[in-house]
């Protein structure tokens, strides 16, 4: 029983659920339940049965799916206590086990009586658990959107003014002979330019987290009811 603690605990599918932290076992000494560390954040521990489990490639396996074991009644972390009748209980229901059947205390009948007729009244009791199952899938698709874009860039150009300037008498600089003549001055103007570059500017994926949530369970359970019907005659007055 002492090989089980810490070992890697996986479910039906070889997905890994947590590790081993405590072993229970029966009067006969031998393992019937264990505590499974998952690593989710608090103090508290599933635990799983032993029952049809078994050992493979150093790991325990389970014939449960994760979330099932995940879902399970816990303990407290490193308890050392052993379980009480409510903690099965909801254990069997859990896991949808058979409860183990007591032995019978021996019935005692008065001496010189003979043994009355009797009838077993049985009801039905309601088992719960989980059971995976695919909820759909999520896909990450990218197409292409036109998008207009309105900006404004700074250009320039050159403008012409024309300034006059008197010349002074006696100015020698100045020429005075009269004729056609023309001189020139280069302009220069700008204007806008576009091009288009490819930037990658986001990284987009898909992650899932495992949520354990409450849900509720209605059903109709049937149960027998005993009637007897004896003569008033012959009721008992005790």
């Amino acid at each position: 029983m002492r090989s089980l603690y810490g070992q890697d605990v996986q479910d039906r599918s070889g997905a890994k659920i947590g590790s081993v932290g405590q072993v229970w076992a029966d009067a006969a000494g031998e393992p019937t339940w264990v505590s499974v560390a998952t690593g989710v954040m608090g103090h508290h521990e599933s635990m799983a049965p032993l029952q049809s489990a078994r050992m493979q490639q150093d790991k325990l396996s389970l014939p449960y799916d994760k979330a099932t074991v995940r879902g399970a009644p816990s303990v407290e972390t490193g308890t050392d206590e052993p379980l009480d009748a409510q903690q099965l209980t909801q254990l069997y229901a859990h896991y949808q086990l058979p409860p183990p059947t007591p032995p019978a205390p021996p019935r005692q009948q008065a001496a010189g009586y003979p043994r009355g007729p009797e009838l077993t009244r049985s009801e039905e009791r309601l088992l719960v658990g989980t059971e995976s199952e695919p909820a759909g899938t999520a896909r990450l698709r990218k197409h292409v959107v036109d998008e207009d874009v309105h900006t404004t860039v700074p250009v320039e150009h050159d403008e012409v003014r024309v300034e006059r300037e008197p010349i002074a008498p006696g100015d020698r600089r100045a020429r005075s002979e009269i004729g056609d003549e023309q001189q020139e001055l280069r302009l220069r103007a700008e204007h806008p330019v576009v091009s288009k570059e490819q930037v990658p500017v986001e990284r987009v994926r898909l992650t899932k987290d495992e949520v354990v949530e409450d849900q509720p369970v209605d059903e109709r359970l049937r149960r027998e009811q005993v009637e007897a019907d004896v003569p008033q005659s012959a009721r008992s007055r005790r």
